[in-house]
């Protein structure tokens, strides 16, 4: 069993990233400028922003973080979308989710200008995913991919079985692993809720990518043996031997899934790491127009 360290991998193309604007500012070209706006206190959220925050700042990038109470209308926050669609100096920006309920999420991911769309959840850049033309691929799938990219995981002719259907992991990763790519060409089974003996299609998988966002929900009598898995969960449950009152697990039970698995993903310290390094990718496309240009 190898572990797939995502953590370590994304210090190596953070790395990359780092000497391609060094690069950039001695030439005198465009710093790539990523923006976030954060609605409100959410740990997860705030978590997640910092570590953006801190990953701009090591590879050179210039940032921007607006932050705003849950108070704010959607109105108010959507001319803030306009004015950063509109503001030539921001290469690219997120709006970090969940928003408070008040808030459309798909209006406020519609208003964005899938030009300056580095988190590739607008329906053209989803598209474009679809079809295989120049996107920018959605962070968490793109991190997964990079992963079995960087560890030479075949892909071609395995089958992959992706458990859980959200249009943030599980539909744009089993798209991606089904095109005609060097990271695909994978015989794909996304599965979800309402799939029928899960088990059995669990046990025919040479890759399973968990995203369902249920602890430890696939156990080792659903692995086969040498089977890859990427476990895409964060979950908090509950630890009374912790100071945080808490630990962190993934969607796998890695007690009894580990033994079986050729390689895996930690939690944490697998996927997660790798989602942001692929916000600041996208975002170093988007600087030098590469997608759009």
């Amino acid at each position: 069993m190898q572990i797939l360290d995502g953590k370590q991998l994304s210090k190596s193309i953070k790395e990359e990233i780092k000497v391609s604007v060094a690069k950039l500012k001695a030439e005198g070209k465009n710093i790539p400028h990523l923006a976030a706006i954060l609605i409100g206190h959410n740990p997860a959220s705030e978590s997640y922003i910092r570590s953006k925050v801190r990953s701009c700042d090591y590879v050179g990038f210039e940032s921007t973080l607006i932050r705003k109470d849950y108070s704010i209308t959607e109105e108010e926050l959507l001319e803030i979308v306009k004015e950063l669609n509109e503001n030539d100096d921001v290469d690219g920006f997120i709006v970090q989710l969940p928003l408070p309920k008040h808030i459309d999420e798909v209006k406020v991911t519609l208003a964005i200008d899938p030009i300056k769309d580095v988190d590739g959840f607008h329906p053209v850049n989803f598209g474009r995913m679809a079809q295989g033309l120049p996107c920018y691929l959605p962070a968490t799938p793109y991190g997964i991919i990079q992963m079995l990219d960087r560890y030479n995981i075949l892909t071609s002719g395995k089958h992959v079985v992706v458990v859980g259907r959200s249009n943030i992991v599980g539909t744009p990763v089993s798209i991606l692993l089904s095109r005609k790519a060097k990271v695909g060409n994978a015989t794909v089974t996304l599965t979800h809720s309402r799939t029928r003996d899960l088990t059995a299609e669990l046990l025919r998988a040479d890759i399973v990518i968990a995203a369902i966002g249920i602890p430890e929900f696939i156990t080792g009598d659903q692995i086969k043996d040498g089977a890859v898995i990427i476990d895409v969960g964060i979950n908090r449950v509950d630890d009374d031997t912790r100071k945080s009152g808490y630990r962190l697990v993934g969607d796998v039970e890695w007690d009894s899934v580990s033994p079986k698995a050729s390689y895996i993903t930690p939690v944490p310290g697998g996927v997660g790491p790798m989602t942001v390094t692929s916000l600041l990718m996208n975002t170093l496309k988007a600087s030098a127009n590469e997608v759009y240009g």
